[in-house]
């Protein structure tokens, strides 16, 4: 790996860090309180109108997180939208119930997928904007979803050993490498606790680091091992549209054909 790019990206953490914001507003609810198995009425419920107060905020969130790697607070959010701050409060609490977005908390926003506001081991550098990726997958998905970049340098530490990794992830191929990915937490389980499940989805030197990262944790591997093509393949398509007006998030049924699709097949996908 060049020594130049561990610097680039280092360089890019620390800026994010000091440039990332979030929106905060009052919050009664956990982080995730569904399963990811929710019936498909459920589902259709919580979809959004695309004409709503919240798709208009989640358009805005997600339009400036892909442009500039950022959110505004909430004050400056309601002011550009033309909406009170009670419809900022409303509109976030709608995302989150619909799982587009995740809120810690105190009402701050953590997670817009693929897009995070804190550090969850990945950081992504394109040829203008710097972002925390949400997991492995979110990582690698960046460039799929953002249409003026379509090159991106991930990078990350093993969690079992503490080494380094950069790839060079784009639209077309696969950026090679012979690291193993492991997702700890079982599709119908993310989101039990969707910010522990994502920051479970990581990049490893080798199945000894992941097998080292876990005894530390003192935790049985019920886990997904698979490789960095498989990964590219995973995160080419899954966000497609998300910066859409009327964008809909996949059904269990759907998904669970998508990871077939790719190669991901086993009771952990939901496709067995």
């Amino acid at each position: 790996m060049n020594q130049l790019q561990i610097w680039l990206i280092a360089c890019a953490t620390i800026k994010m860090n000091r440039d990332q914001t979030k929106i905060v507003v009052p919050s009664g609810g956990n982080v995730a309180d569904r399963d990811i198995t929710k019936s498909a009425a459920e589902s259709n419920a919580t979809n959004l109108d695309v004409h709503s107060d919240a798709e208009h905020v989640r358009l805005a969130i997600y339009a400036q997180l892909a442009k500039e790697g950022r959110v505004d607070g909430a004050s400056v959010l309601a002011a550009r939208l033309s909406l009170s701050h009670n419809d900022i409060e409303i509109a976030l609490q709608d995302l989150h119930a619909s799982r587009d977005i995740v809120l810690d908390a105190e009402g701050g926003i953590v997670l817009a997928h693929p897009f995070a506001t804190e550090n969850f081991g990945f950081s992504v550098m394109g040829s203008a904007v710097l972002w925390w990726g949400g997991c492995a997958w979110d990582s690698f998905a960046i460039p799929h979803l953002v249409a003026d970049e379509p090159s991106v340098l991930v990078a990350t530490r093993c969690p079992g050993c503490g080494t380094p990794h950069v790839w060079e992830v784009d639209r077309h191929h696969s950026p090679r490498g012979d690291q193993v990915v492991h997702f700890a937490t079982p599709m119908r389980h993310v989101w039990d606790d969707v910010v522990h499940s994502c920051r479970h989805q990581r990049i490893f030197c080798r199945n000894d680091c992941v097998d080292a990262a876990l005894a530390r944790e003192g935790q049985a591997d019920v886990g997904a091992r698979f490789d960095i093509a498989t990964l590219w393949r995973l995160a080419s398509h899954w966000y497609e549209g998300r910066l859409e007006r009327g964008y809909r998030r996949r059904e269990p049924a759907e998904a669970a054909r998508y990871f077939r699709g790719v190669g991901l097949i086993g009771e952990f996908w939901g496709n067995a």
